[in-house]
Formats: C-alpha cells, sequence, structure tokens
C-alpha cells in the first residue's frame, strides 16, 4: 500500500497532454511502466533527432515506417504527422485558405451542431475546461467550423470532437490540427463520418469478416447471441480509440495510421480481440459480451503502449490491403442492398 502512495505522490495526478487520471488509477502500475518507456523514448530520440536533422519535409520510406512503428517523441509527432499524410504538402500548397476559412459564410446549423459538443469534448481534460487560460474550447470550435466549411459533405459529425481535440493537444497549432484532420477525414479513412457514414458501416463488417477468418470462435459467440459487431466497436472505429484506450497509446496507433492508413485500426482492434479471446468467449449474454468488450481497453495490456503496437504487428497475422480492399467491396455491396 505504502509503494502505491509512494508511487501516487511521484506521477502527477494530471498527465502531460492535459488528462486528469481516474480515481481508480494505478499509480505504481503506471511508475512502473513509465520508467522502462522512459528509456524507449530516450533511445528514439536520439535516433529521431540524426534523422531529421538537416531534412526539410518527412516524406514516406522504409526507415521511417520502421521508425514510425517504434513510436515517435513527442516533440516531434506534429512535424512527422504532418510530412507522412501529406498535410504539410496541402498546407503548403493553400496559404492563407484555413484563415479564409473561419471568415466564410454562416451556416446556424453547422455551427450550433459544433457548439452542442464543446463541453462534452473532455471534460476531464484541464486545457479544454472554461477556466483554462487559454481555453481550447475556442480553438477546437475554429478547427471544426473551418472543416466543415471546407468539406460541406460531411460538414461535423459527433466523433469529430475527440479526434480533433486530440491534433490540436500534439500540434498545439490550429491550421496544422485543421490539415491532419482533413487528412484523416478526406483521404486516410474511407467515408467515416459523411451523412450515411457508409464507409464507418462498411468497415465494421469487415472487422466482423476478419474475425470470421482469424478467430472463428469470438464470431460464432457473436452470432450465436445475435450481437451486432457496432453495438461493441462502433466507437473504436468513429473516435480511432480515442476515450477508449490510454492517450499515449492511442498517439502510438496515430503514428502508424498516419503512415499506413486506416488498415491499422482493424490491427489494432484484432489484437484487442485475440489478446483477450478466452475472456471473452467466457460471455453469456448480450449485456455481458458487450461489457467484456468495454473491459478489454482497459488494464497493462493497453497501458504498455511499446510492447502493444509490437503484438499489432504480429497478433493478427497477415492483413494485406488487397485483402481489406476485397473485403470491403463486398461488405459495401452488401450493406447497400440491405438499403
Amino acid at each position: 500500500m505504502e509503494s502505491a502512495e509512494r508511487a501516487q505522490d511521484r506521477v502527477p495526478r494530471v498527465d502531460p497532454y492535459g488528462f486528469e487520471r481516474p480515481e481508480d488509477f494505478d499509480y505504481a502500475a503506471y511508475e512502473e511502466f513509465a520508467s522502462a518507456y522512459l528509456v524507449v523514448l530516450t533511445r528514439r530520440a536520439i535516433k529521431w533527432s540524426k534523422l531529421l536533422k538537416g531534412r526539410g519535409r518527412v516524406q514516406r520510406s522504409s526507415t521511417v515506417k520502421r521508425y514510425i512503428r517504434k513510436g515517435i517523441p513527442l516533440e516531434h509527432r506534429a512535424r512527422i504527422w504532418m510530412g507522412v499524410s501529406g498535410a504539410q504538402a496541402q498546407m503548403d500548397q493553400n496559404p492563407g485558405y484555413y484563415q479564409r476559412l473561419l471568415q466564410g459564410e454562416h451556416d446556424d446549423r453547422l455551427e450550433e451542431a459544433i457548439r452542442t459538443d464543446m463541453n462534452r469534448t473532455f471534460p476531464d481534460n484541464v486545457k479544454f475546461r472554461k477556466s483554462a487560460d487559454p481555453c481550447l474550447q475556442k480553438t477546437l470550435y475554429n478547427v471544426l467550423l473551418a472543416y466543415g466549411r471546407h468539406n460541406q459533405g460531411v460538414g461535423y459529425c459527433q466523433g469529430m470532437n475527440f479526434v480533433a481535440g486530440y491534433l490540436i493537444l500534439v500540434t498545439q497549432s490550429e491550421e496544422e490540427a485543421f490539415w491532419l484532420l482533413d487528412a484523416l477525414v478526406g483521404r486516410i479513412l474511407p467515408d467515416y463520418y459523411s451523412p450515411a457514414m457508409l464507409g464507418l458501416k462498411t468497415d465494421q463488417e469487415v472487422l466482423g469478416e476478419l474475425v470470421r477468418t482469424k478467430l472463428p470462435a469470438v464470431a460464432a459467440l457473436m452470432d450465436g447471441h445475435g450481437v451486432l459487431w457496432p453495438l461493441v466497436v462502433s466507437r473504436w472505429f468513429i473516435c480511432l480509440f480515442v476515450d477508449i484506450l490510454p492517450v499515449e497509446t492511442v498517439l502510438r496507433i496515430w503514428d502508424c495510421l498516419f503512415n499506413e492508413g486506416s488498415k491499422i485500426i482493424f490491427r489494432v482492434a484484432l489484437t484487442l480481440i485475440k489478446q483477450h479471446q478466452a475472456f471473452i468467449l467466457e460471455g453469456t449474454s448480450v449485456v455481458d459480451i458487450c461489457e467484456r468488450f468495454k473491459a478489454i481497453t482497459r488494464g497493462s495490456f493497453v497501458t504498455e503502449c511499446h510492447t502493444f503496437m509490437q503484438k499489432i504487428f504480429s497478433e493478427p497475422g497477415s492483413l494485406s490491403m488487397a485483402t481489406i480492399s476485397r473485403l470491403r467491396a463486398s461488405c459495401r455491396a452488401r450493406l447497400l442492398a440491405q438499403g
């Protein structure tokens, strides 16, 4: 007990991103992980500094991919994300565009939809509170408003507030957060946030098909109880694991998402399910199964982000973009046929 209290004294109550640690936070286990992870981060930071020295824009390469999978130090994260996602190129080609969007025509429906979600975004983050100085709610509002005007086919959709919020915390730049949101919504994620959300629905079905192939016992359990995949994983997809997994783990996932694309989401989902397969299979009802899917997103397995990221590239086995594209085509056709 004493060591847990001592750890609580050493580990701050608010994490580096402004999130308050929950009441039941395991300070002792976290300190043990953090001290080991700090060694990894220090080693990575030295390697990244050497790689980036004298470079302008960072572009994709096999070396950059290998480095990204092992983790990007926070001080380089915004620059790497901007480079590998194509956001930096878009921003450079469109000077002044973001400011022009902010000065665009009023759209009461869009503005009201965004405003409604402001207080619901990260109530546990001190930087998003009205009392904070500066309060990031205004920054978040601007990014979402500009994006809604930029991509009128999407406008604003719930879930985008969490994604944009994380982008703001990492980049500390309104304009960079906007261009990274554009990279995600416009290019990396296929049609997740459009009004029909066809891409999101399709990818949930794709995960179901992948589980059927790779983890048939879990698929049989879900079928047997009539549990539809959207019931247990829709927030994983729509929030890109924000508010589902620990912050540092989400950022490590996003490192790879910006560089390698949307198949990373399937790797994470399959790893979570495979790692906890025995626990999930003990589910006895729809409610019980749903609770188990919530439980597998907590605990040391997901907190220890470095080992977790190694697992997502080994546990699910081969997962080619060709396979995902094929499954997307068939699932999409099935959904459209159902109307």
